[in-house]
């Protein structure tokens, strides 16, 4: 069994979290410069060292240090000698640089049927009725047989959905014109943003957050600075995320350390005008995923931004400085102080206010898993670099990374934007060629149900199989990448299942922990099929 990981130490303790406990949840709150970001990285790099997995979003940039070793300073000493932490040694994590966009990282993407109609329509800020028309479209595209994978082939399904809505009244009610245009309107704004440049393949395995490198668990480092600047994207991503770790990951149940641990950055968009059944999936994801052996660390300004039923999920708390100088923020201190368990000897209400920089309030859980009384101390400093890595020294992690040339080409396959442009072409020809007066089979982009394959064999299904026998390249670490076209670019096309209503292109929409959140039917691996 691991050793406890040590976090902070006062005169009295060292406060250690265990990490049979890790898997029970966290939360790291507290003002701007009060030490959050170090304290991440102590935990991250904690549990790195004991071989479990980390992923954490990177809003400000300074995380990417944990990749190098740290530094003595005058200052760094003397809070090394302070601690009584004796002879310091400095060494960085193994690190995967990951970014939305491509730039900061390795390209992340997964794809639109993926991400569904209900993530998207957060994406999009669209109301319930531009909701319930985008769920449509998605509902024809699956009884079609039509693969949306990129921004450009969703774009195209809403163009031949709206310009033939009245071909579909009668089986899946109307739709209207008004709600097409909103939806077009917020895809262009996306794709404006770079939002499209997640959207495709080959998409994110979810067994590349879960690598280990000579023992040490892989820190995953997210690119989030741009991102941020669209914090509904960052908020969707991130859920959509943990999602598909609920998805992916068995059932395990206690387990002697974590098999990933999530670090949650800026959490408070998380929840910022949340629909309400969303809000319950959120809880129920917070609740059940602990049994995957995945645990979720919150770091926020103010543990009032975390829902109450969240809240108390989260056992293992360090609590930085808050600052109390308003009636508002001075009831904000009150109910963070009223989440850890009293210590007699120590005011925590007070305390909080009083916290220097890299100072905590610390409660873990004990081996019962009760919250320990809560203890004021100073965090460790990490064994890593404090601040980011240079540019140079980026890329050329990058470049050795267990995913490299996994995720740098982009994959286009024949989908929806394609086969909808090929029906439109042939119709076009046919009504060309046809004699004056002669009636068109069929209104110009509409799906036509005879191309959907009836059998096990044949039309697209047989190029998934030809997609799934190649081979891709093997990273410089001895990674996945000899099998990754296999995992990633036939991702989308191997989740279309066979059933008796016919063939659906079965995604994650929140997994199985949506249920029939939108009404849709239950097939493979639990999921909802639209």
């Amino acid at each position: 069994m691991p050793e406890p990981l040590l976090i902070a130490k006062n005169d009295a303790k060292e406060l250690t979290l265990l990490p049979g406990m890790a898997n029970r949840h966290g939360l790291v709150a507290g003002a701007t410069g009060t030490g959050k970001t170090v304290t991440l990285e102590v935990m991250a790099q904690a549990f790195s060292s004991i071989g479990v997995p980390v992923f954490a979003a990177d809003v400000k940039g300074d995380l990417s240090g944990i990749a190098e070793p740290g530094a003595s300073s005058p200052k760094f000493d003397a809070r090394v000698q302070k601690l009584g932490l004796g002879t310091w040694t400095f060494a960085g994590c193994p690190v995967t640089f990951w970014d939305v966009f491509g730039e900061e990282g390795h390209p992340l993407r997964t794809t639109v049927s993926e991400i569904g109609p209900l993530l998207f329509a957060r994406i999009l800020n669209l109301n319930d009725t531009q909701t319930a028309v985008l769920t449509l479209v998605f509902k024809i595209a699956d009884d079609q047989g039509l693969l949306l994978l990129d921004l450009k082939d969703l774009k195209a399904m809403l163009n031949a959905v709206g310009e033939n809505a009245k071909s579909y009244q009668t089986e899946y009610g109307n739709i209207s014109a008004a709600s097409i245009g909103a939806i077009q309107r917020g895809l262009v704004s996306l794709e404006q943003q770079g939002g499209d440049k997640f959207l495709g393949e080959p998409a994110l395995n979810i067994d590349d957050l879960l690598q280990t490198v000579d023992g040490k668990g892989v820190v995953n480092i997210l690119a989030a600075d741009k991102l941020m600047q669209s914090p509904q994207l960052y908020a969707t991503f991130l859920l959509w995320l943990l999602s598909e770790l609920y998805e992916h990951l068995p059932e395990v149940g206690d387990m002697d350390k974590p098999k990933l641990v999530f670090f949650f950055d800026e959490a408070h968009l998380l929840f910022n005008d949340l629909p309400a059944q969303l809000s319950q999936k959120i809880e129920q994801v917070v609740r059940l995923i602990r049994s995957k052996g995945v645990g979720i660390y919150f770091v926020t300004q103010n543990p009032a931004d975390i829902p109450p039923v969240v809240l108390s999920q989260l056992g293992n708390r360090v609590q930085h400085a808050l600052r109390a100088f308003t009636p508002q923020e001075q009831k904000a201190v009150k109910v963070a102080a009223q989440t850890f368990r009293v210590n007699p000897a120590l005011n925590t209400e007070e305390a909080i206010s009083q916290l220097g920089v890299g100072e905590a309030l610390v409660s873990f859980l004990d081996e019962q898993g009760t919250p320990t009384i809560v203890e004021r101390a100073w965090v460790i400093p990490p064994h890593a670099r404090i601040g980011p890595v240079t540019p140079t020294e980026r890329k050329a992690l990058m470049q050795t990374s267990v995913v490299a040339g996994v995720y740098d080409k982009v994959v286009d396959r024949e989908s929806a934007y394609e086969r909808l442009n090929q029906r439109a072409n042939t119709s076009s020809a046919a009504n060309n060629a046809a004699p004056a007066g002669t009636p068109s089979p069929m209104p110009q982009g509409i799906p036509v149900p005879q191309d959907v394959p009836q059998q096990e064999s044949g039309g697209w299904l047989s190029s998934v199989t030809e997609v799934l026998t190649q081979r891709g390249p093997t990273g410089p670490r001895g990674g996945r990448g000899a099998d990754s076209i296999i995992e990633t670019a036939a991702k989308s096309a191997a989740r279309a299942m066979a059933s008796q209503a016919g063939r659906q292109i079965v995604r994650g929409v929140l997994g199985s922990i949506m249920g029939s959140m939108m009404g849709g039917s239950t097939k493979s691996r639990g999921r909802n099929s639209y």
